[in-house]
Order: structure tokens, then C-alpha cells, then sequence
């Protein structure tokens, strides 16, 4: 049998387990499963010694394009995912201009098919305004989900209130992503703080309550409208146990971050280079989270890839804007708490590649199947190296983790049979194409 692609010798993360076995590509599609030495093939890769996975999905990223990009864009922010191990990466709609309407949707699907080095997926945002046509935006090509920001957005992207937050989930019906930190109670408690107040600040004034009331809301609208909900980056103890309640219409996603750094170490050690939504938060919630991990209430992790500049950074506090980068270092983070025994790799799989699939409906991604997109991350579990800001694609240049030491690293990307990225170099040219979603 003849093959395009011949991955070979490597430890197969499997539907049903890790087998070492030969994955042959035609097409741009995973057509055999048991390719051997006597097959031919175009092209062969070498995977003795390491562990070939499906490709892994960055489900909540931040390409800031539009916008400016010298912060970042979508071939930067492409790249870097690429070389972070990542073949398919969901993009956040909060740009300038926003992506809320049919002729920014058009051009981003046209931009990001001719720019983008991995797959490609974007939210629409949510607006008072759009409410009713998102019943059409959410089947376009591309279109993951509908994105809504109940707290902590700006301009017309932001729908604080129940009334308009049930409006949107009764038009349409996949699955909407929340932002959902109650944006009433960040008004009131912003007045207990002022400008010059240390970091830390950042997890009192965006309190536990105020992300698990916006969650209990969404919760009592979900179940009242039947439309199911994906809550984003879930930071608190309280939120995780409550949802677990929620199975039927709820799924779950933890960014890295909060299974990585803790509060107070991670403001006093990075100041504003610790500043996210919702914020890092105490040994308590990380502990939870891991948990939640564990026991199968998490759906999927993201980076919530976000980046700033580091003169905004250096800011005092709250003038510096929330948000980090994370597309990059996601996959090199989670090898690491594989390593140290926090999961199983096949946990990781689960979050990172089936999870997103099984969430949004991503056909043909998340499994190594017949007939799938020939997506691979390949990975090598025992390699040890130092993240550094040196490495870094995005404009920014920085990261939160730099300097930290990790165990487990992607050696190659490979999007639809072709390797965009091999040690540590990107190859070839932009070739992404737009996700395609079954509903």
C-alpha cells in the first residue's frame, strides 16, 4: 500500500489506549492504522521514542486580529501555537473591531484561511444588537461557538443582565461559551480598591463570589432554556462542585494557569505578569481544580492565550490589563504535570483533543481514527528543558513561566499530513483551513 505519510516506531495515544504501531496518511486523512515497513510511502517519519498523539486543540486563544499587530496576529499567534504543539486553535471575538457580524465573520474565515499556520476555528461575540441573527452566525463556516461576556468585557461585546443573557441563549441552540463573572458585583467591590494597591488585589476585588454567582445564573438560564452552556476558565472550588449538578447542560473548562501558578507567590514573584481573568487564585482552588481533573468534571483546558505588551504590563495595578500569552506553552506545561504524576497522559489527551471535539461538535478532530484529519502532535515525554522568553514567537516576547524547567516537549506539529513544525523550527507555509463543526 502506498502512503503519503508514514509515522512510524512512535507510542500511539489511541481511543482505546497507547499502541506502538504505524499511523499511514493519504489525503490529508488518517487511512490506516497498522502501516508497516513493506507499505511505501512519500514521505516517513521516525517516531521511535516518542509518543504520537492527536493533534491537541488550543480551545481558547486570543489573536488580537484585527487589532494591532504588534501585540500579536494570526500568523504570529498561529506560529506560535505550531511550535507549541498545537494543530488547531478556537479564537476569541473580542478584536477591533469585534467579530459580531456577518461581514467581519467573512473576513476573518477569508483571513484566517490564507494566514494561519495551524486549523482554525472563531467565536462570534454576543451583542444586545446581533442577539437575533446568531441564530445564523453560529452555523457559519469556521464557527466554534457563540462567545458571551457577562462580566468583564467593554463596548457592546458585554450582556450583564438576565434578560438579555436568556434573549441570546433562546436564539439559536449549540452550545454558548461564558464569560461568566457577575459584572454587577465587580462594580461595587472596584470601589474598595485603588490605583497603587499591590497585585494581590486582583483576587480580592474579583472575588470567588463573583465568578460563582455570574456561574449560578447561567446555570438557572441554562436549565430555564433548555440551550447548553460551556463555562470558561472555571477558577473556584465552589463553581467546580456546584456544576457537577449541572451535567446535563453544562460543560467545564480550566485553563492552565490555575492548574499551574498560585496565589499570593505568582503577584508577588511577576506582579502585572500574574494579572488574568478570573485571577489566580489560593492553594484551595488549585487543589480543587486538580481534582476536577481527576474525577472527569473537566472538559477541557485552554490557555486563554491573551497577550500584552510589557510596558501595559508594568502598569500599577489596575491600569495593567489583564491577560497573558499561554498558546506556546500550554502543551510543554501539561507534558510537565504528566510527568509529575497530576495526570495520565491519556487525561491529557481526553482534555486537550477529544474533549474540545466532543464539546463544540468538531468533526473529523480530537481521535487517531480512519478517516480522521491526519492531525499529530508528537511529543518527547523524557526531554527536559528550560522555557525562556527567548523562545517565544508572539511579538510580545515574554511569557509568565520563563525560566521554569520542564519535563516533556513537541518535536513536531503535523496539520492534515504535513508538518508545520519539526524541532523547535516552523516548515513550509501557512496552510490552516477553517474547522468544520457538525451542527
Amino acid at each position: 500500500m502506498h502512503y503519503d505519510l508514514i509515522i512510524e516506531g512512535g507510542a500511539c495515544m489511541l481511543p482505546w489506549g497507547e499502541v506502538e504501531t504505524g499511523i499511514g496518511v493519504r489525503d490529508g486523512r488518517i487511512a490506516s492504522l497498522s502501516a508497516g515497513a513493506a507499505d511505501a510511502a512519500t514521505e516517513r517519519i521516525d517516531a521511535r521514542g516518542l509518543h504520537v498523539l492527536p493533534g491537541l486543540i488550543d480551545p481558547h486563544v486570543h489573536l488580537r486580529d484585527p487589532g494591532d499587530a504588534a501585540i500579536e496576529s494570526i500568523p504570529t499567534g498561529t506560529k506560535a501555537a505550531a511550535l507549541g504543539g498545537i494543530t488547531t486553535v478556537f479564537d476569541m471575538p473580542n478584536t477591533a473591531p469585534a467579530i459580531t457580524n456577518a461581514a467581519m465573520l467573512l473576513w476573518k474565515q477569508h483571513y484566517a484561511s490564507r494566514a494561519s499556520w495551524t486549523d482554525f476555528a472563531l467565536y462570534v461575540g454576543a451583542t444586545r444588537a446581533n442577539t437575533e441573527a446568531l441564530c445564523e452566525y453560529e452555523r457559519l463556516d469556521g464557527v466554534c461557538a457563540v462567545k458571551l461576556f457577562a462580566g468583564s468585557s467593554t463596548g457592546d461585546l458585554m450582556i450583564e443582565d438576565d434578560e438579555g443573557i436568556e434573549r441570546v441563549m433562546r436564539h439559536g441552540r449549540r452550545r454558548i461559551a461564558f464569560h461568566s463573572e457577575d459584572e454587577y458585583r465587580l462594580q461595587e467591590r472596584r470601589k474598595l480598591f485603588q490605583t497603587g494597591d499591590p497585585y494581590d488585589s486582583h483576587r480580592l476585588w474579583r472575588d470567588e463570589e463573583c465568578a460563582f454567582l455570574g456561574t449560578r445564573r447561567i446555570m438557572a438560564l441554562a436549565r430555564r432554556t433548555r440551550r447548553p452552556a460551556h463555562i470558561l476558565h472555571v477558577s473556584t472550588a465552589e463553581e467546580l462542585e456546584y456544576l457537577e449538578g449541572y451535567r446535563d447542560i453544562a460543560t467545564i473548562e480550566v485553563l492552565v494557569n490555575h492548574l499551574t501558578q498560585v496565589a499570593p507567590e505568582c503577584y508577588e514573584r511577576l506582579a502585572g505578569l500574574g494579572v488574568m481573568n478570573p485571577p489566580i487564585r489560593d492553594a484551595r482552588h488549585y487543589a480543587a481544580s486538580w481534582r476536577a481533573v481527576r474525577d472527569g468534571t473537566v472538559d477541557t483546558i485552554g490557555s486563554d492565550h491573551a497577550p500584552h505588551s510589557l510596558a501595559a504590563k508594568a502598569k500599577p495595578w489596575p491600569d495593567c490589563p489583564a491577560g497573558l500569552p499561554g498558546v506556546q506553552t500550554l502543551v510543554p506545561l501539561m507534558l510537565d504535570h504528566v510527568n509529575a504524576g497530576r495526570l495520565t497522559l491519556g487525561r491529557l489527551v481526553d482534555l486537550m483533543a477529544a474533549g474540545p471535539a466532543r464539546v463544540y461538535d468538531l468533526v473529523g478532530k480530537g481521535r487517531i481514527a480512519a478517516g480522521n484529519d491526519a492531525d499529530f502532535t508528537l511529543v518527547d515525554m523524557r526531554a527536559r528543558r528550560r522555557i525562556e522568553n527567548s523562545w517565544i514567537v508572539s511579538p510580545i516576547g515574554w511569557t509568565p513561566f520563563d525560566g521554569m524547567l520542564v519535563t516533556g516537549w513537541p518535536v513536531a506539529t503535523i496539520v492534515r499530513g504535513e508538518a508545520v513544525m519539526r524541532d523547535d523550527e516552523i516548515i513550509g507555509a501557512p496552510r490552516g483551513r477553517l474547522a468544520h463543526f457538525a451542527s
